[in-house]
């Protein structure tokens, strides 16, 4: 094996289990897995510098095929069920036996890097990989050790990316040839059959939701920005709901994107990069999103002319789910690192495709976890494969159901202790339809959502009346600066006001089903606290 590049660790891939490769290069840095990618044909170079890439036939997650070992140390911690498949020991052993005898004879890429900006709960990470391009993502998103750190890195995780491999579903117990495979014990993540850089992102986030609420710390599927009075803000939700376009606020500074821990002493990024959609970017409604993107940064399915290497955003020919992974301090003022103190704010956002939620609304604690436990939203297409074009209303728990190895309760609880010990406000914001259902009506006007974020976040409506809407309960304010009144008031803007209290308790039905379904047992004091029909 020749090992080449930049302060090789110690801790070599024969400890392992690798051997027998042609070549490993490691830690290189951004010019040389840029130079690597466009000689292996993997990319093409934009006009403004970044590298433009596909993810072929798969543009999004693969949900169906991520799975989990059961062993002695996942069986009473791991909620078993769809979201969270088990495979067995010997299954995940015999794929990882074949791999590596994949791996024989094949040149890969190295990179040391770590997750968690907080140094008491960072945890080093190793990313091994078989394209220059997935290295550059893992460099872009992850965070990067300083040069001294690198000949002692040991990795707590190792991720292996291999899309050529493909896994036998008759044999390894898979569903497909396509497989995300987590191993606590080995501590060890196979991605294999697919190109999605974003596996790789969000099996991180897995390992992190299983290994931190041990430590006191609630992981979060959310963004958080704080601003000059050192307040912090969280907005959570799913993809395409606004978490990076409206964390990325020129008057504050952005923390992270998409997934932070909550512990004893404020907040964290977990990553040193961004991940943001970028399907209709424009400098006017996103300026610092659109300004990130520059040399290093990878954009996945954007159109680009290959003549005059001109990006089109608007483009939608490959996916919808088309993205930027760009580091974090290509944001203008980034908090660097991203550590923050104990939000005084927390936003739930939602793409509602019914029309029905007001734009923003105050809860109570006991609907704050009423709703974070609901996870209402609107998935759009192309963040996972099997959606069609049409956005679908889903409840995930805790915004971030895909991602969670534990029972929602967990998540909940340590969410709502450290609600009420800092006494943070909690928002409803609806970021999706209003004036009508999707196809009837129109997307929330961004420059209104954003008003009313400033508002809530930096404490403008606290003493602004409200009016608990007729059916969700929600505190709805009376006005809002920079916002015409009537926006606040959903029910008004449909020109047929009977099919608005129609879609209104045709989406409270929805609530009430998903909630007496999932936590009818677990969490029945928190019932009350959701939709009334009566």
């Amino acid at each position: 094996m020749n090992t080449t590049g930049i302060n090789p660790s110690r801790y070599g891939l024969e400890q392992q289990g690798i051997t027998q490769v042609a070549n490993a290069w490691w830690n290189l840095g951004t010019a040389q897995l840029m130079e690597r990618a466009l000689q292996s044909d993997e990319g093409i170079l934009s006009g403004r510098g970044a590298l433009v890439v596909r993810t072929g036939q798969f543009t999004g997650r693969s949900p169906k095929d991520k799975f989990i070992v059961r062993d002695a140390l996942t069986e009473n911690t791991v909620a078993w069920g769809s979201v969270n498949q088990p495979l067995a020991p010997e299954q995940f052993a015999g794929i990882w036996n074949r791999l590596r005898g994949f791996l024989q004879g094949k040149d890969v890429i190295v990179e040391d890097l770590y997750a968690g900006a907080d140094p008491e709960f960072r945890m080093p990470i190793r990313v091994i990989v078989q394209r220059a391009w997935h290295g550059l993502f893992a460099r872009q998103l992850f965070i990067r050790p300083q040069r001294h750190e690198l000949e002692g890195h040991k990795p707590e995780f190792t991720l292996i990316f291999a899309p050529d491999f493909q896994c036998d579903p008759e044999l390894d117990g898979t569903r497909s040839e396509t497989c995300i495979a987590v191993d606590f014990t080995r501590r060890l993540v196979l991605i294999m059959g697919t190109s999605y850089a974003g596996e790789m992102k969000k099996s991180v986030f897995t390992i992190l939701n299983h290994l931190l609420p041990e430590r006191g710390v609630m992981p979060m599927h959310c963004s958080a920005n704080m601003g000059d009075h050192g307040r912090v803000a969280l907005f959570f939700g799913l993809s395409g709901t606004g978490k990076t376009t409206l964390s990325a606020d020129r008057h504050r500074r952005l923390i992270g994107d998409d997934e932070h821990g909550w512990s004893d002493k404020g907040v964290f990024n977990f990553e040193g990069g961004c991940y943001a959609k970028c399907i209709r970017l424009s400098r006017d409604a996103e300026p610092q999103i659109y300004n990130a993107i520059r040399y290093g940064v990878v954009l996945e399915n954007v159109m680009i002319d290959p003549w005059t290497r001109r990006l089109d955003f608007n483009s939608e020919e490959y996916t919808e789910n088309t993205r930027a992974a760009y580091r974090v301090h290509f944001i203008e003022n980034a908090q660097i690192p991203g550590v923050g103190g104990h939000p005084s704010d927390v936003v739930f956002l939602t793409a509602d495709a019914f029309g029905v939620l007001p734009p923003i609304a105050r809860l109570t604690p006991e609907q704050a976890m009423y709703h974070f436990l609901s996870g209402y939203t609107a998935k759009l297409a192309g963040t996972e494969r099997g959606l069609g074009k049409e956005p679908q209303a889903v409840f995930s728990s805790c915004f971030g159901e895909p991602f969670l190895p534990r029972h929602p309760m967990e998540y909940a609880r340590l969410l709502g202790e450290k609600l009420r010990r800092h006494h943070a406000r909690v928002w409803l914001i609806n970021t999706g339809w209003t004036g009508g259902p999707y196809g009837v009506g129109q997307r929330m006007n961004l420059a209104y959502t954003r008003s009313m974020v400033t508002a809530a976040i930096e404490g403008e409506l606290s003493d602004v009346p409200t009016h608990p809407h007729p059916v969700f309960q929600v505190l709805v304010p009376e006005f809002c600066p920079g916002v015409p009144n009537e926006v606040l008031n959903p029910r008004g803007l449909w020109a047929d006001k009977t099919a608005y209290d129609e879609a209104a308790r045709d989406l409270a039905g929805r609530f009430q089903d998903n909630f007496a379904k999932k936590f009818g047992e677990a969490a029945p004091d928190l019932a009350g606290a959701g939709p009334r029909l009566g």
